[in-house]
C-alpha cells in the first residue's frame, strides 16, 4: 500500500436558494416562511412527502440564511462557486445522431424551466452557462436554441439571456408523466452544482428510469 495519505475529498456545496425554491435576494420573512412551509412537507413523520436527508438539509439551509453573519460568508461561497457540468448530460443519448439532438432541446428547456421557477430575479441562463452545465460546444446547441425559439419554447430576455416561456414550461410539464429522463432532468437541473454522486453513478440512475426508446422529444 502506498504510505501517501489519501486527499481529503472536496466538502460538497449545497444550493440552499435552489433546495428552497427562493431568490438569493429573498427577505428574512420569505425565508422564514418558504421554511415553515417546506419543513411540515419533509418532515419524516409525514408518510405522504417525508423525506430525511432533504428535512436535514432544509434545516441547514434555514439555520444558516436566517442569521445574518452566516449567511453573508454562505454568499461569498455561493457568489465564488464554480459551475459544473451535469453527469446526465454525459448519457450517449444526449451526443449521438438525431435522437442526441431531440433529446438536446429537453435539456435545455428542464435547466430553463428549473432557472424560472427558482430565479424569478435572474429567470435566464446564457449560452455561456447552457455550454457549461451541458458539456456541449457552443456550435452543437445553437442549431438546438433555433429551434427551441422557432416553437416559442423560449426566448431572448435580458442581457441576451435565454427564458422559458409559458409553452415551453407546458411542454415540460406535459412530458414529466410519461417519460423518467425528465424528470431525471429537472432534479439535475435543481442540484446545480451540486456533486452528491460521481458522474457514473448519477448517470447510469438517470438511465435507469427512463422509457426504453430513451427518446423525449417528440
Amino acid at each position: 500500500m502506498s504510505g501517501q495519505a489519501a486527499a481529503p475529498a472536496r466538502e460538497q456545496f449545497v444550493d440552499f436558494y435552489e433546495l428552497m425554491q427562493i431568490s438569493p435576494n429573498a427577505e428574512l420573512d420569505t425565508i422564514q416562511r418558504v421554511y415553515r412551509m417546506l419543513v411540515v412537507r419533509y418532515h419524516p413523520d409525514n408518510p405522504h412527502t417525508g423525506d430525511v436527508d432533504k428535512f436535514l438539509l432544509l434545516k441547514q439551509a434555514h439555520e444558516t440564511l436566517s442569521d445574518p453573519q452566516r449567511r453573508a460568508l454562505y454568499d461569498l461561497q455561493y457568489g465564488n462557486r464554480v459551475i459544473e457540468p451535469l453527469p446526465v448530460f454525459e448519457l450517449k443519448e444526449f451526443t449521438l445522431g438525431m435522437e442526441g439532438e431531440v433529446n438536446r432541446r429537453m435539456g435545455v428547456l428542464c435547466l430553463l424551466y428549473n432557472r424560472r421557477r427558482s430565479n424569478q430575479d435572474a429567470p435566464g441562463l446564457s449560452i455561456l452557462q447552457l455550454e457549461v452545465l451541458m458539456s456541449f460546444p457552443r456550435e452543437h446547441l445553437m442549431f438546438t436554441v433555433w429551434y427551441l425559439h422557432e416553437k416559442h419554447y423560449l426566448k431572448t430576455g435580458e442581457n441576451s439571456d435565454l427564458v422559458i416561456t409559458a409553452e415551453g414550461m407546458d411542454y415540460v410539464e406535459s412530458r414529466v408523466p410519461n417519460n423518467g429522463l425528465v424528470h431525471k432532468l429537472l432534479k439535475s437541473a435543481e442540484s446545480g452544482t451540486a456533486r452528491g454522486k460521481s458522474q457514473d453513478e448519477t448517470a447510469s440512475s438517470a438511465w435507469d428510469a427512463t422509457q426504453p426508446s430513451g427518446r423525449i422529444f417528440n
